[in-house]
């Protein structure tokens, strides 16, 4: 046991060390970007989100540096009133679309935003941005997130907005998505290498070139996938493109879910997807994580001194991932092990309604 034990606490400790090599390679966006002569068109797709998307459109009509703006609001199917929120923004910058019933095969973020993009003309050299509506942006989000795709080369970059988390639920969990790709991802080797497992991507901010975009043959290249976002990057690479996550904490806030209620059910919709959509490899993820974050703390709280080391490596590579995201770091840190657990209860309860065909997300089965 006391190796296993000591197997465990190093493979920590290489976590921890990735997740500092990747903090210091990863992306960051001018602090003062240049104005933006590219056209830019936000896409920003809303279902029953009357409390939001005010706030959102908002951040949106503000930011600076960018003169050829144009956002698209696609109201999918909304039943509370968000339609009616966005008529009364009267600035000739935003068009409300109505999306057209769901088309078989297709789920409805990926269907609201090509509809989104097929509601504009193109025009040349331009930036595509999709937002999600408890997203907001900060004044220099999109002009810098431009800067930093034209900068680094790349075909799509996906600024991870700062995570807004309150109540123990949200603490637990929330920060977890970053920490997870900042301790096994290899960002550089991520950016150049073609390979469609080695992605990253979050759909509240994404912000790509059209004519990638087009090339990898848009949303509808990835229409049936819950997670949209990281099935686009997926789709760009394998088209010839590049993307990463980069730095958007100084971009962006957002707060996802609200709640234990809002946390479980989120995540349940997707979890199973996780890794390649086999929910067999989700499962051996999570106890993966569980056997390297969860047994040295336990073996520590025994005595172990390698248990100690692997426990306190975990809390390490947690801090880093807070500092990178702009996350709370303390004391939220001290129970990664708990998190770790809980995450494992959302992976088996996301698995298990993929299987029983129960899962559903705002009122439509996935």
């Amino acid at each position: 046991m006391s190796r296993a034990v000591r197997a465990l606490a190093a493979a920590a400790v290489a976590g921890a060390v990735h997740a500092a090599v990747n903090t210091v390679l990863l992306r960051r966006p001018p602090a003062d970007p240049p104005p933006s002569t590219r056209p830019v068109t936000v896409v920003l797709p809303v279902r029953d989100e009357a409390g939001q998307v005010a706030g959102c459109l908002a951040a949106l009509l503000d930011q600076r540096g960018v003169d050829r703006l144009r956002v698209v609001v696609v109201d999918d199917g909304s039943t509370d009133g968000t339609a009616d929120v966005v008529r009364a923004v009267h600035d000739h910058r935003v068009r409300l679309v109505t999306a057209p019933p769901l088309p078989a095969g297709w789920l409805g973020k990926p269907h609201a935003c090509a509809t989104g993009v097929a509601a504009v003309e193109p025009r040349e050299d331009e930036v595509l941005v999709f937002v999600d509506a408890d997203v907001r942006l900060f004044p220099d989000a999109v002009a810098a997130a431009v800067a930093l795709l034209d900068s680094s080369g790349l075909d799509l970059v996906s600024p991870w907005p700062r995570p807004l988390a309150e109540g123990a639920a949200e603490r637990l969990v929330q920060p977890l998505a970053p920490w997870l790709w900042l301790t096994t991802l290899p960002l550089r080797t991520a950016e150049r290498s073609p390979r469609p497992s080695l992605a990253a991507a979050n759909g509240q901010f994404l912000v790509l070139r059209r004519e990638a975009y087009e090339r990898a043959g848009g949303h509808a290249a990835v229409r049936g996938e819950v997670l949209e976002d990281i099935a686009l990057l997926r789709a760009v690479k394998r088209a010839g493109g590049r993307g990463a996550p980069v730095d958007g904490s100084r971009l962006a806030a957002c707060r996802m879910y609200e709640g234990w209620p809002q946390v479980r059910d989120g995540y349940a919709k997707s979890l199973w997807a996780s890794v390649g959509g086999r929910p067999a490899a989700g499962v051996a993820a999570a106890a993966a994580l569980t056997a390297v974050y969860v047994v040295p703390p336990v073996a520590a709280l025994g005595g172990s001194r390698a248990g100690v080391v692997g426990y306190l490596a975990g809390v390490a590579g947690r801090v880093l991932g807070a500092r990178a995201s702009g996350s709370r770091a303390w004391p939220d840190a001290l129970a990664h092990p708990l998190s770790v657990l809980v995450l494992d209860l959302l992976v088996l309860r996301s698995v298990h309604g993929r299987r029983r065909g129960t899962l559903r997300w705002r009122g439509r089965d996935l």
